[in-house]
């Protein structure tokens, strides 16, 4: 039985997520030994700090479940294609949809505004209601960039088990964090001390 947690996990990006917001959007899941689960978007009031940290929303958006349930959603998708792209499989067409649905839902470029005042200049909406929908679309956004870029060459599971996280490889680095990493190591040399040990 899994169990998730909603509280946080002090964990620094993986490499990568400071550049793609999706990247850090797929690993606001995070697996830990035992079959525990952090959640960075369980609650409304997490995911609105999620969305406020990656300044994607203000602090008062005022996310009801509905809104975190639809990011939720989108990490899922996000994490389908991602694992598609990873293992060099065909994406799922459901995934492929939803990013799309999400990426035209609002208008993402900013649009020609004109008034008396300052003449002709663009900026994006962002009516309240719309909060939502346009970090959905931004993220959808950057999901696709990444998929569509160099850096995707790049993208790799976690090597760390039961870290589910995603990053780009640096070199030979498949490893989220150091914590992963070490995790790794010890695995192996147990792995190796186990073997080497007679019947």
């Amino acid at each position: 039985m899994k169990e998730t947690v909603t509280a946080g996990l002090a964990l620094p990006p993986a490499p990568g997520e400071e550049q793609y917001p999706a990247l850090a959007l797929a690993n606001s899941v995070i697996a830990l030994p035992g079959g525990h689960f952090i959640d960075l978007l369980g609650t409304p009031t997490a995911a609105n700090q999620w969305l406020v940290d990656h300044d994607l929303a203000p602090a008062d958006a005022g996310m009801r479940e509905m809104c975190a349930a639809q990011l939720r959603s989108l990490r899922e998708q996000v994490r389908t294609l991602l694992a598609s792209r990873v293992a060099a499989l065909p994406a799922i067409p459901a995934a492929v949809t939803a990013i799309n649905d999400a990426m035209t839902r609002v208008p993402t470029a900013p649009l020609l505004q004109w008034d008396e005042k300052n003449g002709p200049y663009r900026a994006t909406p962002h009516p309240t209601t719309e909060i939502v929908d346009h970090a959905l679309a931004a993220l959808a956004a950057d999901a696709a960039n990444l998929l569509t870029s160099a850096a995707a060459e790049r993208l790799t599971a976690c090597g760390s088990t039961p870290c589910n996280r995603y990053l780009l490889r640096h070199g030979r680095r498949h490893w989220c964090s150091t914590r992963c990493g070490d995790r790794a190591r010890a695995a192996r040399a147990y792995a190796r001390r186990t073997q080497s040990q007679p019947d």
